[in-house]
């Protein structure tokens, strides 16, 4: 392990980086701030300073407060929630295409499964930074499952209500802004291959 106190410039940058990415941190803001703490450390480097007098004691903890006033809590708090509803519109919207119906009937199991997951998404996405589209199919078999056959063997598997279709619009629409933002952003951080 590297020590912090005689840590490189480069060494500084690549744990900020990993830091910012573990938070999930959108990459064109990690570049940004990356550029942004170049530039101080480079500063820093012409005065004579070392990385730790820019960043302290603590490279992970200055990481981690700065990703936590670039994306504070509340933020993150309100996209979660957002691409939760959205991920739940296009999963009812492609349930109502798949069986050719305008409503999707909703059991126990159902109510279960999403509370579930969820809550686990919303925690690991909080704490860790985005979940991704495969870590979210491996969360819902791993803890999902089994909780929806707790359930099941419970309460059964009556209809406890259904939903329209038009209520996947609904919940498409809180999210649509933030899937946009992350599609660009994603465009932008691929580099031309041309």
């Amino acid at each position: 392990m590297t020590d912090q106190r005689t840590m490189t410039n480069e060494q500084v940058l690549a744990v900020c980086r990993s830091n910012w990415e573990y938070r999930g941190i959108d990459d064109g803001s990690v570049r940004e701030m990356l550029d942004e703490l170049s530039a101080h450390l480079e500063d820093a480097a012409a005065a004579g300073r070392t990385p730790r007098d820019v960043v302290g004691d603590d490279v992970k903890r200055f990481a981690a407060s700065w990703a936590r006033a670039r994306a504070p809590f509340a933020r993150r708090l309100l996209r979660t929630a957002a691409m939760v509803c959205f991920v739940m519109g296009w999963l009812l919207l492609a349930t109502c295409l798949l069986r050719w119906t305008t409503e999707r009937a909703v059991s126990v199991n159902d109510v279960v499964f999403w509370a579930v997951l969820a809550a686990v998404t919303v925690v690991w996405e909080l704490r860790r930074g985005s979940l991704g589209f495969g870590r979210t199919l491996a969360v819902g078999c791993v803890v999902g499952l089994p909780v929806v056959l707790l359930a099941q063997w419970l309460g059964g598997d009556g209809t406890l209500f259904t939903v329209p279709l038009w209520a996947a619009a609904l919940l498409l629409l809180p999210g649509l802004p933030y899937a946009v933002a992350d599609v660009r952003g994603r465009r932008d951080a691929t580099p031309d291959a041309g």
